[in-house]
């Protein structure tokens, strides 16, 4: 059974965000203020049915989907992109594929401990950050 990823959880640290970006096109101002932010995350899971807030200073992102379920994810407000994604477990990792005009685009989440691990791919570019459950 996968685990439950229900939690509030505080940014701890990242690597290669910047590199991430640059595979996204986002262009240099944005990825620099990109870097600076440290986002809270918020994950509210029922049965198949889970909400993913990312809180930061600048903006809040929201994906709510039900997993296994293919939608439409509009990511205008992180590249301006629109793309087919579907969110699933794998094991104990929640993994989510976005299909677009970016190759290889996704993320992992999984937990180790109280700790929330988040591995964000597009093209050959991986991001990791980790985040600590506070609640």
């Amino acid at each position: 059974m996968p685990p439950n990823l229900t939690g509030y959880y505080r940014f701890v640290s990242q690597e290669n965000m910047d590199s991430y970006l640059r595979a996204l096109d986002i262009n240099v101002v944005l990825r620099k203020l990109v870097c600076l932010l440290k986002p809270d995350k918020e994950i509210v899971q029922t049965g198949d049915h889970m909400v993913i807030r990312t809180i930061t200073s600048l903006r809040d992102y929201v994906m709510e989907f039900d997993l296994g379920v293919q939608f439409e994810e509009d990511l205008g407000p992180v590249d301006g992109r629109k793309c087919q994604t579907t969110v699933f477990w794998e094991g104990d990792q929640l993994v989510c594929e976005q299909l677009g005009e970016k190759r290889n685009r996704g993320w992992r989440h999984w937990l180790e401990g109280d700790q929330l691990h988040l591995r964000m791919t597009a093209e050959d570019e991986v991001c990791v950050q980790v985040f600590q459950r506070v609640k």
